[in-house]
């Protein structure tokens, strides 16, 4: 891995509405400009959840220009080149994905779907909070990473680890 270098990680999910959402949001904010990151699913919602913007919004974060997306964006030409690829979902984990040009690293990061949560609105609420941060615990470890001084497998084998920390 270069140093100063700017790394593209794309996160998947079925509807890219919720997880994926939130770890390219969190992900820019707690990355300070040394990733870009991007969402995107198998099968968009064709919308972000509300919940999904309230949250982001009520913690500081920028939700314009964010939306619901196919995987496909990022599998043609004059895509953005991803060193990384993250699935959030289970269902997204098991699908078959397009072919990345450029052979980026992937893992899959389960995260439980606040989506489906079931209840008040102040349940779910409760749901997509608790799986935020789930997902920003695991993107500072990633981010702790030394990058600059893992060679691929290494740098590989933490991916898959991180899948693996509690949530």
């Amino acid at each position: 891995m270069m140093s100063g270098k700017i790394y593209n990680m794309l996160f998947l999910c079925t509807g890219n509405s919720a997880r994926s959402v939130m770890a390219e949001v969190l992900l820019n904010t707690l990355s300070k400009g040394r990733f870009k990151g991007y969402s995107a699913g198998s099968q968009p919602a064709g919308r972000v959840n509300p919940f999904t913007i309230e949250l982001l919004e009520k913690n500081g974060h920028d939700t314009g220009g964010l939306r619901s997306k196919s995987w496909d964006e990022f599998a043609v030409l004059g895509a953005p080149h991803m060193d990384f690829v993250i699935t959030v979902c289970d269902n997204a984990a098991g699908e078959v994905c397009p072919m990345w040009p450029g052979q980026p690293m992937s893992a899959h990061w389960g995260f439980e779907d606040p989506a489906a949560a079931e209840g008040s609105d102040e349940q779910k609420r409760e749901k997509f909070l608790m799986v935020y941060h789930q997902i920003a615990s695991r993107l500072k470890l990633f981010l702790s990473l030394p990058l600059e001084t893992l060679d691929r497998m290494a740098l590989h084998d933490r991916l898959k680890e991180i899948g693996k920390a509690p949530a």
